[in-house]
């Protein structure tokens, strides 16, 4: 009898052991196929207003971080710069999708220079984001590139001469009056508790322009915001 039952109870747990294994082999394979490389549905182009990101790295007062971010914040005055090109699903996004990264070529670090505020930058963006497109670095910072050509920032916020406080539905409608075919659920407009912290335009993987319903319900709800001006001199 004693034997019997434990043959039934060891029968039970195998039994339990593989119910359970077969309800995590669909989990487990949904997790791998998330960070898949290439594997995404469209992309979102990430346009930091530069002064805004050194105003919060002053007040931080961090040694360490204002080194990292001299070039950004010390060097040529910019307005928006290219945070970065995010691979996205209609829901989430992907990140850091291989690991170790792929090592990228200083040069081409260097190349982007023109359109990112700092060496650091392309580096993170590199190994959050571009790992997750399914290109090689040459082709993700080509991607890059042909993103950023796509839009046009409206001349009103090419640069501040002084600081300006803007609502930011009324930013997200001034790109969308600047470039044709851009749809307003297309826009987003980021912020931190005062200012207004980036612009984010959803995009396919043919650079056109697409909705983006998930994104844009991380839009800003401020009604006013803070840009501050850029710096003048050099």
């Amino acid at each position: 009898m004693v034997v019997s039952q434990l043959s039934r109870a060891r029968r039970a747990l195998i039994f339990a052991f593989a119910f359970t294994l077969v309800l995590a082999v669909p989990v487990f394979a949904q997790e791998r196929a998330a960070n898949e490389p290439g594997r995404f549905d469209f992309y979102v182009l990430a346009l930091s207003w530069s002064p805004s990101y050194c105003a919060s790295v002053k007040e931080r007062a961090d040694e360490r971080l204002t080194r990292a971010n001299a070039m950004q914040c010390d060097g040529e005055p910019q307005s928006f710069v290219v945070h970065g090109l995010w691979p996205q699903y209609e829901q989430g996004f992907p990140s850091s999708c291989q690991k170790p990264a792929p090592r990228i070529d200083r040069g081409l670090v260097d190349g982007m220079l023109d359109l990112m505020p700092s060496r650091r930058l392309v580096y993170l963006e590199w190994d959050r984001h571009g790992t997750c497109s399914g290109l090689d670095a040459r082709g993700y910072f080509a991607a890059v590139r042909k993103a950023r050509e796509r839009l046009k920032v409206p001349a009103d916020y090419q640069g501040l001469s002084g600081p300006a406080t803007v609502a930011p539905a009324d930013v997200a409608e001034a790109f969308v009056k600047a470039n044709p075919g851009l749809p307003r659920g297309a826009v987003t407009v980021t912020c931190d508790r005062t200012r207004l912290t980036e612009v984010r335009i959803c995009l396919n993987k043919d650079f056109s322009f697409r909705n983006c319903p998930d994104v844009i319900q991380r839009s800003c709800q401020r009604e006013k915001i803070a840009m501050p001006a850029v710096r003048a001199g050099g």
